[in-house]
């Protein structure tokens, strides 16, 4: 059994307390098995053997998904492509996925963990744009989500509202719970046309506005929806291209990370210095599950970690794209 196979085993067993043992064990590998992160660590001159905490160990920018193969180990080939969304003209990020049903598998774990299991869900998807895609991971996350709930009234849809809106109503006669997962101005279209009464459907926004929209912060998204669809709160979803785990917030916009995975917030003048909790800055994200390409990514987000290990995503740098399955600017 190869290094991947045995980590991959022992991550879903992660907890908090074994997070740093794990994270310091995997940059070990990826610092030798990974030749792009092997330069980058090279470039910075920082030696592995030197590196004893997480808060040590360099992160990569995200920029190098646009213009490098990121890969750890030897792969002779890939099973999934998943590539960023983005404007005309863009360079897109390309993550390079040996195993897709890892990815799953990965999926299935943090949303049972967070939300229960998939069989009592019928999960709705409101993605245009996406689906006209075939490499976004979002989308590939919620059809395996869809197919696994096995139930019969969940399903996709791109701007059939009506159909989308008489679907939910069956599903709610029915026994489970009801989730609606949508790019956020799909939802705001669906809030300008529809006045419901769903209070008790789960409205799980993913971001992205992708200039269709006048830009908006997310408490005045999660005002609109709340009042337009009938919900007394709007959950959110934390995902990118990059990273193969997925974030959630309940209600309050303060997201919850699997044992696997860390936020970490950099000075915004210094990318090699960390705040305290409470402080803005640009996030870094360990992720573990992303054994095969590079776990240790500088984002281009802004965000705090709270006390109680929650985050909260606050924006973009300056002058860096919108990216479309983020948060709006």
């Amino acid at each position: 059994m190869n290094f991947s196979t045995q980590f991959k085993h022992k991550l879903l067993k992660a907890n908090p307390k074994s997070f740093e043992a794990l994270a310091l064990e995997l940059f070990q590998w990826q610092a030798h098995h990974n030749p792009i992160y092997r330069a980058y660590l090279s470039y910075l001159k920082v030696h592995p053997t030197t590196i004893n905490t997480i808060e040590q160990i360099p992160c990569l920018p995200i920029e190098f998904f646009k213009h490098h193969r990121i890969l750890s180990g030897n792969h002779s080939k890939v099973t999934q492509i998943f590539e960023s969304s983005g404007t005309t003209g863009q360079i897109r990020s390309k993550h390079y996925v040996p195993n897709l049903a890892w990815y799953h598998q990965v999926c299935e774990t943090i949303f049972t963990q967070q939300w229960g299991q998939l069989q009592d869900f019928h999960i709705f998807a409101l993605l245009p744009s996406y689906l006209e895609r075939n490499n976004a991971s979002l989308v590939s996350m919620a059809d395996y989500l869809i197919r696994e709930s096995k139930s019969p009234y969940a399903g996709f849809y791109l701007n059939n509202f009506q159909q989308l809106v008489d679907a939910v109503e069956q599903a709610r006669q029915a026994q489970g719970a009801v989730l609606l997962l949508g790019v956020t101005f799909a939802l705001l279209d669906l809030a300008e046309q529809y006045s419901l009464n769903w209070s008790e459907v789960v409205i799980m926004e993913t971001g992205g506005m992708k200039g269709r929209r006048k830009e908006l912060t997310r408490p005045e998204v999660h005002q609109i929806l709340r009042t337009k669809l009938g919900v007394t709160s709007v959950a959110s979803e934390y995902g990118m291209t990059e990273l193969l785990s997925q974030a959630y917030a309940r209600s309050t916009g303060q997201f919850a990370a699997p044992p696997w995975m860390k936020v970490m917030i950099r000075d915004i003048y210094d990318p090699f210095a960390h705040v305290q909790p409470g402080k803005q800055g640009g996030i870094n994200i360990i992720d573990l599950a992303n054994v095969d390409s590079c776990a240790f990514i500088e984002t281009k987000d802004l965000g705090r970690v709270l006390d109680n290990r929650l985050f909260e995503v606050l924006g973009r740098y300056d002058n860096s794209e919108i990216r479309g399955c983020n948060l709006m600017v």
